[in-house]
């Protein structure tokens, strides 16, 4: 596994007032969890945050990208970009990685 990078350990300190903020190598990127529920992915130096029928029509009016772990192929994850604001609002940060959380424990609570 290889060490985290600056800007990893930058999203989980900025991330930390929304709970226990721990990440995973996997894949060739980094999962950041939110007590347990992984609601984030860093790949390729850029974030993307958790979608699902709830907030991706947000992430879609914004214009922000599906993440596409192969870019020649047309697959795409539930993952979307995370608009720029998150890092400078409190606000933006809640609402966005706050979507995120919920997603994933909507997704856990399917199980």
């Amino acid at each position: 596994m290889p060490p985290k990078d600056r800007f990893v350990e930058f999203c989980i300190e900025q991330f930390s007032p929304l709970g226990r903020i721990d990440s995973r190598y996997m894949f060739g990127g980094w999962c950041l969890y939110c007590n347990g529920a992984v609601f984030a992915l860093i790949a390729d130096g850029a974030l993307y945050l958790k979608g699902d029928s709830h907030n991706i029509p947000e992430f879609k009016s914004r214009g922000l990208q599906p993440f596409k772990p192969f870019p020649d192929k047309p697959d795409s994850m539930k993952y979307f970009q995370a608009p720029p604001e998150i890092f400078e609002d409190p606000g933006a940060l809640r609402h966005w990685c706050g979507g995120a959380i919920a997603a994933s424990l909507r997704k856990k609570g399917k199980r």
